[in-house]
């Protein structure tokens, strides 16, 4: 049986399983036309009756299915956590969403969550750029002296976080996690992102290292370069 196009099944399971909502809205990679054929459908309910927030995943009109459950005003708390860790999900499922539904309350919500992600999450401190550049130091030490496979393999994805990381907050952008991680690197600076992206295929397909540890090298230096010596927590 061929299933609704996304947008008439979200119509249609709103309409269904939330009938009495003030709001709702399509998101996810359907919106964008990047969709593969393991999408699900990402719906965000705004409901006045719902005592707090909830999430469920379930297969109603052919579609997996992600529903996230708000009142209005429960979101503001997940618009909260996302801020303090950097990653805004919750704000860019609001902001880029098609609205299934609207009494009248999206607009200010909508603009809520645009106005988040323009200003960007709180900077980090000099103190935590002298502690990321130690973590990223030491992972990479381990890096070039692991001689096993199965442990390089490990470390090398625990430096691509990390750089991830450092990269985008010392540049007071959002951070991003699993397929996200290169989408925010893009988004931030495609030159940067395909280095990134080159220098970690060569170490899974072929064991090269270097390329990792001139990426390192090259993003440490305007904050002073890798960090051991001296280095201390709670002194």
């Amino acid at each position: 049986m061929k299933r609704l196009p996304p947008f008439e099944a979200a119509t249609k399971f709103v309409q269904t399983n939330f009938p009495t909502c003030q709001g709702a809205l399509l998101a996810g990679s359907v919106t964008r036309g990047e969709e593969t054929s393991t999408s699900d459908l990402d719906i965000v309910i705004f409901d006045s009756h719902v005592p707090s927030s909830y999430r469920q995943s379930l297969i109603e009109c052919e579609w997996p299915i992600e529903v996230f459950v708000h009142n209005l005003h429960s979101y503001q708390h997940f618009f909260q956590e996302d801020y303090k860790r950097a990653r805004p999900c919750m704000q860019r499922m609001v902001a880029e969403g098609l609205v299934l539904k609207d009494e009248g309350v999206l607009a200010a919500i909508k603009k809520e969550a645009v106005e988040m992600l323009e200003k960007g999450p709180e900077r980090w401190s000099p103190q935590t750029i002298i502690m990321k550049r130690y973590f990223l130091t030491d992972a990479l030490d381990d890096f070039i002296g692991s001689e096993k496979r199965e442990e390089d393999i490990c470390i090398a994805n625990t430096l691509a976080e990390l750089i991830h990381e450092f990269v985008l907050r010392t540049n007071g952008q959002w951070i991003g996690a699993s397929k996200w991680i290169i989408r925010s690197l893009r988004q931030f600076n495609p030159i940067f992102a395909t280095q990134y992206i080159q220098a970690f295929d060569a170490f899974y397909q072929q064991g090269e290292k270097q390329l990792i540890v001139v990426l390192v090298d090259e993003i440490l230096e305007p904050y002073g370069g890798k960090l051991f010596q001296g280095f201390s927590i709670g002194k």
